[in-house]
């Protein structure tokens, strides 16, 4: 925690990608999803991806992006990490405010242009029905080229908490930890809310997302607080482990995490 901003990045070395501000993360994830889609499509080749809700501020760029250059989208697959499920364990449906369907709908996909062909029927959030099906999903499609993600305060990706094996899991029901509750509550402007927060959710696995032909995450604050600036430094530099499952990336042959300077900063107090 007491390296410097410069001493990070020497360590980190390619894997660490800093951005001056949020706005030009979001603008370079955006442009990154593109790429990939691009090339995929001049190659006649499938695009296969896993997509995080949060960050989410790359979604309405990516949609201007795809919409003006045409980009079509009938061979894309879009697996996205994960979404809260209510108390009797059914996924939070489009209406509720943190659904995270409702959410890509609102700032993805009803932005999408309908000449770009994508299917909905590739389009794949994880719930009651198809969280048993989804790892064999994805290997009949031949896997994922890209997974795209942030990381959680406790180290997890999709919502992978720490647990025993967490590197070797599958797509399954999570129950989430109190950590991630709280700091969720506190960014989801439910004004803190502990109470009702949703406590469990599906998700995909860790094996998904690290047979992965590649691993591009994006850690920001995002806020007034530093929350992040932690799990940044754990993320780039520890050892794996389970204890923070984002570590286990560091085994992976193509990864790389993109940040900002606020994010990246050497925290105010050291303790």
């Amino acid at each position: 925690m007491k390296l410097s901003p410069q001493k990070v990045i020497r360590k980190a070395g390619d894997t660490l990608v800093v951005c001056n501000d949020l706005d030009i993360l979001y603008l370079r994830f955006a442009e990154a999803i593109v790429q990939e889609i691009q090339q995929n499509n001049e190659r006649e080749k499938p695009s296969r991806f896993i997509f995080p809700i949060g960050p989410t501020g790359q979604y309405p760029l990516l949609a201007e992006f795809l919409n003006t250059n045409e980009i079509q989208l009938d061979e894309c697959w879009f697996f996205f990490m994960d979404e809260y499920c209510d108390k009797n364990g059914f996924a939070l449906n489009r209406n509720h405010p943190l659904s995270f369907k409702g959410i890509a709908d609102n700032i993805f996909f009803k932005l999408l242009d309908d000449d770009l062909g994508l299917n909905m029927n590739h389009v794949f959030f994880p719930d009651e029905n198809n969280i048993s099906k989804l790892k064999s999903i994805i290997t009949k499609v031949g896997g994922i080229d890209v997974c795209y993600g942030g990381i959680g305060i406790h180290g997890h990706v999709a919502f992978n908490e720490p647990e025993n094996g967490v590197n070797t899991s599958d797509p399954r029901k999570v129950a989430l930890n109190n950590f991630t509750i709280t700091i969720n509550s506190i960014r989801a402007e439910v004004g803190g809310n502990l109470e009702t927060f949703p406590n469990e959710a599906y998700t995909l696995g860790m094996n998904q997302i690290l047979k992965a032909k590649k691993i591009r995450l994006y850690c920001r604050n995002g806020t007034p607080y530093d929350w992040a600036n932690t799990v940044l430094r754990i993320a780039l530099l520890a050892n794996p482990g389970d204890d923070y499952p984002v570590t286990y990336i560091r085994d992976h042959p193509d990864y790389a995490i993109t940040t900002d300077w606020d994010t990246l900063r050497t925290p105010k107090n050291i303790i």
